[in-house]
Formats: C-alpha cells, sequence, structure tokens
C-alpha cells in the first residue's frame, strides 16, 4: 500500500512539474493560444487521474474493511466415539479397620519392636513386657493343678475299692456314696485348677504384643523403660490398613436408581480418585457397597469404593474428589468441552461452515472434563473454540489453526 501511494506522488509531481514549466517559459501572442490549450489538458488529465485514484482507494478500504472484520477462531471437529457417564462427588479417603493396640496387663516395657511409620503384617513383634510376674503366676496354678489332680486320682482309687467292697458287703452304702461325691468334688477342683492355668497363660501371652493385623503403625506412644497399666486409656500404638483401602462419598438420592439399576446386572462399577484440584488421578477401584439409608439432612447416599492403593498413592482421611462411572455412551458424537457455551439453562456452540459461525442448541449427555458427548451435532461438523465474545450469528470468521501441543484437545481424530 505504501509503495502504491508513493508511486501515485510521482506522477502527480511529474503532471505539476510540467505544468509550471509551460507557465513559466516566456511565450509569445501567437502560441499563448497553443499554451493554454495544452495547460487547460494537463489539468484535465490531472483530475482524471485524481477521480480515478479515489474511485481505487474507496475500493481498497471496502476490501480492508471487510477483511478487518474477520475473526479469528480456532477450531475443533464434532468426531464419533465413546464416552462414559459419571457421577462426581466429595470423597474421603477411609481405611478398612484402624486398630487401637491398649496393654491388657500391667508391667515395664522391655522392648520395642518397630519403627515409626513402618508396615507390619500380621503376627509381627511390636512391644514385649516384663513377664516375670505372669510366669510365676503360671507356675502357681500349674502347681495347684498337679496337686488337685492327685488328689482325684486317689479318690477315683477309693471309690473303686469301696464298690469293689459293697458288692462283697463289706461297706455300707453310705460310705460309697461319700466317696462317689468326693470324687466328684475333686473333678471341679481340677476343672478350677485347669481355668487358673488357662488364665494365666493369656496373661503371659499379653506380654509379648503382636500386631493383630496388617497396616502402617502410627507415632510411637510409649518409649521403653516406661511403665503400662492394664486398661488404661491411652494407646501403646496405632495400626491402619492401607492395602486395601477405601474412599466414602456421598452421592445425591437422585442418582440412587441408576447406580442400582446396575448392581442388580451384576456389573462392576469402576471409581476414580482425583486430587483436591481434580486434575491428577490418584487411583482406580471399584464399588465396594451403597449405605443401607438416605441421609435425610443432606439428601444424600453414601457409597464406598475399594481400591488396591499399591503405591500408597491414598492416605487415610485425605480428601479427594471420587467419580464414578455409571455406564457407557458407545458411537457418541464428541466435541472438545471448551466449544460448549450456556445461556441460562440452554447449551449451545457455534458451529463454523464456509467462514462464518452459527448458533447452534445442542444437549449435553456427558463429559470428562475435556471431551463432551452430544446432542445436536453431526459427525465431521467444526466448532469454535475461542472469542466467543465476539460471536453471534452470521458473524465471519477467520480459522487459525491450532498449536500442535493443542491439538490433543481439539477433537480431531488421527
Amino acid at each position: 500500500m505504501s509503495e502504491y501511494l508513493g508511486e501515485r506522488e510521482d506522477k502527480l509531481a511529474q503532471l505539476r512539474f510540467a505544468q509550471q514549466t509551460i507557465i513559466a517559459k516566456p511565450t509569445s501572442r501567437s502560441s499563448s493560444k497553443r499554451i493554454a490549450a495544452i495547460f487547460s489538458g494537463a489539468t484535465l488529465a490531472i483530475g482524471i487521474f485524481l477521480a480515478l485514484e479515489s474511485q481505487r482507494q474507496k475500493v481498497d478500504s471496502v476490501a480492508v474493511g471487510a477483511e478487518d472484520h474477520s475473526v479469528i477462531v480456532h477450531v475443533g471437529r464434532a468426531y464419533q466415539g465413546d464416552m462414559g457417564v459419571y457421577i462426581d462427588a466429595l470423597g474421603t479417603v477411609t481405611p478398612i479397620s484402624t486398630v487401637n493396640i491398649y496393654s491388657q496387663v500391667s508391667g515395664r516395657v522391655l522392648m520395642v519392636h518397630y519403627r515409626e511409620g513402618q508396615i507390619v503384617h500380621r503376627g509381627d513383634p511390636l512391644l514385649d513386657i516384663d513377664p516375670r510376674p505372669y510366669q510365676a503366676q503360671l507356675q502357681q496354678a500349674e502347681g495347684l493343678l498337679d496337686h488337685d489332680r492327685g488328689v482325684l486320682k486317689q479318690a477315683e482309687i477309693d471309690l473303686a475299692r469301696y464298690r469293689e467292697a459293697f458288692t462283697l458287703h463289706a461297706v455300707a452304702k453310705q460310705i460309697l456314696d461319700d466317696q462317689e461325691q468326693a470324687v466328684v468334688q475333686d473333678q471341679g477342683a481340677v476343672k478350677f485348677d485347669l481355668g487358673q492355668v488357662q488364665y494365666a497363660e493369656a496373661q503371659l501371652s499379653y506380654c509379648h504384643i503382636t500386631a493383630p493385623t496388617s497396616g502402617r503403625v502410627g507415632l510411637r506412644l510409649v518409649d521403653s523403660g516406661n511403665t503400662v497399666f492394664a486398661g488404661s486409656s491411652s494407646a501403646l500404638l496405632v495400626i491402619t490398613q492401607l492395602q486395601p483401602i477405601t474412599v466414602v462419598f456421598n452421592v445425591a438420592e437422585d442418582h440412587l436408581g441408576e447406580v442400582q439399576t446396575q448392581l442388580r446386572q451384576h456389573k462392576l462399577l469402576a471409581v476414580e480418585a482425583f486430587d483436591r484440584s481434580a486434575v491428577t488421578k490418584l487411583a482406580v477401584g471399584s464399588l465396594l457397597t451403597i449405605d443401607n439409608q438416605v441421609d435425610t439432612s443432606s439428601g444424600t447416599v453414601r457409597f464406598r469404593g475399594e481400591f488396591d492403593n499399591r503405591d500408597l498413592t491414598l492416605f487415610p482421611n485425605q480428601f479427594v474428589n471420587a467419580r464414578l462411572l455409571v455406564k457407557t455412551l458407545k458411537g457418541s458424537v464428541l466435541i472438545p468441552s471448551a466449544a460448549i457455551q450456556r445461556n441460562g439453562t440452554q447449551a449451545f456452540v457455534f458451529a463454523v461452515d464456509k467462514n462464518t459461525v452459527s448458533v447452534r442448541n445442542i444437549t449435553e449427555r456427558s463429559t470428562d472434563g475435556v471431551t463432551a458427548a452430544v446432542e445436536g451435532l453431526q459427525v465431521g461438523e467444526t466448532v469454535a473454540l475461542s472469542s466467543f465474545d465476539k460471536l453471534q450469528e452470521g458473524t465471519p470468521v477467520k480459522v487459525e489453526p491450532s498449536p500442535q501441543k493443542a491439538s490433543v484437545n481439539t477433537g480431531v481424530q488421527p
């Protein structure tokens, strides 16, 4: 444009110079008419040239103005694919079991076998309490048992003699009956002693504390040398099961019917756990069970999903965003979620056709946050992904290719 304007100025300057040259030259009376004619012709040529240039400038300005009104947009294309129907909810990581271990005997702690935060397995040693008082009690109980067993044996021998003598009419019936009851009493004493021995053995076993379940040990609550007491409200340690682990999340009662329909068909429903920002996927598990009642205060039902948690990504009492996959829509029309706009309750997109846009109302069936399954569009149609504030029905647009990095989200199939 600047080159063209410069060329036009050069032509005008040449014409004006010729005109001035003609005026400046001295002329005779005989040639004055000829000079006037030449001057009039030059003036007419300049006028015609300026008129043509003015008309050309108007045409150029209209073209430039029409080009300037086009809105630059990025676009995505609708394609066919599968989309899951999800239920999003807020959840909390909840262990299947949390075990608080208390002392069942009194005594001094001799040894602590675990480290803070250690993963222990069922049966691993945890604490040793001084067993000597309970070993002595066990020995006393065993001694009394041996004594009473001897008394019982002697009473049974005497009973056998009395029965033989009674058949020979050597003893009275009363003596035989008394001896039979003496045997019964000695048998009771032996049973009591057996109970005392078992109780002493149990008390002795409580001096060696082992892990009742597999899990992670918390911070140390007691050290070697401390004295612990039976019946104390202070726990010795806490074990939390981490593998597997569950997530409890609340789902609106409106979704209860469709979930129960899937469960009645014995379908395994997948549950995904995301971090607080709902961006990073932490783990994938399955729906374990549903609570047996609706919470009337919130109108929700508690769901529990189970996760293997092999890499220990989920931590007890951690806040997560849970997403339950209810079903999968097969052969749906998919577009980038960024293309969907809303006007009140109605969702719509700007469909791009021949460098103009048209407003198209759609129905959003499901979304995973990046891609959405919709009704109201055909496979292969193009939708705008940017410049929504400048678009309306019939707006001319200029499609600009999306960056290679963002092509994943443009809805274009490879």
